[in-house]
């Protein structure tokens, strides 16, 4: 659920995601992404879209199409309208856990265990293979009561009641335990909340993030509706699922964002931690093609790769992340896609075409 919701409404993590076909060179005409955006408000029928690109200088272009709420005409927010981040949550954990790495107080060699005694029930699971999906934790997010959710403790002890899909190492297989667990650990080493240490830290300077209270089921500030199944009340079809219980969903995808703010992060991690983020990347089949390292994803474009990360939830999906060069884009449309082939053919004009 907290990258994709199957289109039965049932809340799942989607770890089978339909995959991207290969894109074809960038339309380089100047309305590229105007069209790619009109088309997902039209001919896929999404209620509304927004597109945000930030070149290297710091300039910022928005596109957006749609409407912010349905019924009113309201037009589609901009890119400082909030929403949430889903599993681009993940890689400010990923960054956040690279940073205590850095710093000496986390080894991502070292087995969780060393830190977290008796969490995993004995698993041999180190750090990086949390943040790379290869530790074989089962999912949780398909097993818990969303309309009394509780909290991390009871999420893990639902995955591990589960079996494991594979041995550690053995393979890639997302799974939002994986991020659960990279909070405790944050925690862990630094004895404060890993939401403090990430607006200390990586989300530092961007004002319009921010991680919602517990309890917390509303959207702070400007932001646009999101129709989709409601996992409470699935038997309901599609609703305005705009308030969710964003709270619980923690460190593998609650951040509450804006499409300006996410763009800012990732042109603010330092080159070095990329690299160091892409290193010994896996092949990841979600989607198809893409290679997934500590904590962010590949993705070839037709001008290179993008280093990226999906997220999705009832009624909303967002890609986002940034070229080589430095130039940072991200998607947000509200509904649901029949598959993602037009989200990421307007993401490849948005870097590629701009």
């Amino acid at each position: 659920m907290i990258r994709k919701l199957l289109a039965a409404g049932i809340a799942t993590a989607a770890l089978a995601g339909v995959a991207s076909p290969a894109l074809a060179a960038a339309d380089s005409r100047p309305d590229a992404v105007r069209r790619q955006a009109d088309r997902l408000t039209g001919q896929d029928g999404l209620t509304g879209a927004v597109i945000a690109v930030r070149d290297r200088r710091g300039h910022e272009t928005t596109w957006s199409s749609g409407t912010a709420e349905r019924g009113t005409g309201r037009p589609m927010v901009g890119a400082d309208g909030r929403m949430r981040a889903a599993s681009v949550t993940k890689s400010v954990i990923g960054v956040t856990v690279m940073n205590l790495a850095a710093e000496g107080k986390i080894d991502l060699k070292r087995q969780v265990e060393h830190y977290l005694p008796g969490l995993l029930q004995g698993r041999k699971i180190t750090v990086d293979q949390l943040l790379r999906h290869t530790s074989g934790l089962p999912e949780y997010f398909d097993l818990v009561d969303w309309a009394e959710p509780g909290g991390p403790a009871d999420h893990l002890a639902l995955a591990l009641a589960r079996p494991p899909v594979g041995k550690p190492g053995e393979r890639w297989s997302y799974s939002n335990t994986n991020y659960l667990v990279a909070g405790m650990l944050i925690e862990k080493v630094t004895g404060r909340d890993f939401r403090d240490v990430t607006q200390d830290g990586v989300l530092k300077g961007l004002h319009a993030t921010y991680w919602p209270k517990n309890g917390e089921t509303d959207i702070r500030g400007e932001h646009a509706h999101t129709y989709g199944v409601n996992p409470v009340d699935p038997d309901a079809g599609v609703t305005d699922v705009t308030r969710l219980p964003g709270y619980a969903f923690g460190a593998a995808g609650g951040l509450v964002t804006t499409p300006a703010d996410l763009n800012r992060f990732w042109q603010a991690i330092p080159e070095r931690t990329l690299r160091a983020m892409l290193s010994r990347t896996v092949a990841g089949t979600d989607p198809k093609g893409s290679r997934y390292g500590l904590g962010l994803y590949t993705y070839e474009l037709s001008c290179g790769p993008a280093l990226m990360h999906d997220g999705g939830l009832p009624g909303l999906r967002v890609l986002s992340g940034r070229d080589r060069a430095g130039k940072a884009a991200t998607v947000y449309v509200t509904g649901t896609p029949r598959d993602d082939s037009h989200l990421f053919a307007t993401l490849d004009a948005a870097l590629c075409s701009t």
